[in-house]
């Protein structure tokens, strides 16, 4: 039987990027695309993920579920905890796109570097590495870094400010650690793009490969 993949998504723009990324690893799954960018726009205005917008994600994945969906994917770090709420209230799997990234990142090192352009993904993803490092009982050092402006930039189109941004954090924060995590989708393409002497992960690709294990035993 054809599995249904229905992905959340606070970008328009992560579309294409993730539609690329389910046809090269889950070949053969039928995907739909829910798209609600007010849910990463009220949570940076509020500085928080509210009780509101976590009510909301949970109607969208219980949306994608009544759509037909057997696993949903959000593609938001930031509403990353909403997604976690929602998980037991739903008939379906449900993948938190940096969790998969987060557990392979545990693997790879002691010390973890977390960079982030939006301050509101920051400590949620730091949060998750730390609950996943204490759920295979490995010790870690978590630093964080915001890289202030560059998602401002990626959202007004100036692709190449948010790009150097980044790339001079990222070289920065790879000289202390030994592994770095993207904390946004949005930054994916530049895991490949900066030359480090530390591995560097982005959200995309380890869920993909996290569901692509998934939904052949499922």
């Amino acid at each position: 039987m054809t599995k249904t993949l229905g992905l959340i998504h606070t970008s328009a723009t992560l579309v294409e990027v993730f539609a690329a990324l389910c046809a090269k690893h889950l070949p053969g799954v039928e995907t739909f695309n829910i798209v609600d960018d007010s849910l990463i726009k009220n949570t940076i205005a509020a500085g928080r993920l509210t009780p509101l917008t976590a009510r909301r994600v949970a109607d969208h994945i219980g949306s994608a579920e009544a759509a037909g969906a057997d696993h949903v994917l959000v593609t938001c770090s930031s509403i990353g905890p909403a997604v976690e709420a929602a998980e037991p209230l739903t008939g379906v799997p449900v993948t938190r796109v940096d969790r998969p990234m987060a557990d392979r990142a545990v693997c790879l090192g002691r010390r973890i570097g977390v960079l982030a352009t939006v301050s509101t993904t920051l400590d949620p993803t730091a949060d998750l590495v730390r609950r996943r490092a204490a759920a295979a009982d490995r010790l870690i050092e978590l630093t964080t870094r915001l890289c202030e402006g560059a998602f401002e930039a990626l959202m007004s189109g100036d692709a190449a400010a948010h790009d150097a941004a980044v790339a001079g954090a990222l070289r920065e924060l790879a000289a202390q650690v030994d592994v770095v995590v993207l904390a946004q989708a949005s930054m994916a393409r530049m895991a490949g793009a900066v030359e480090t002497p530390v591995p560097v992960l982005a959200s995309p690709r380890p869920a993909m490969e996290h569901l692509a294990t998934r939904l052949a035993h499922s």
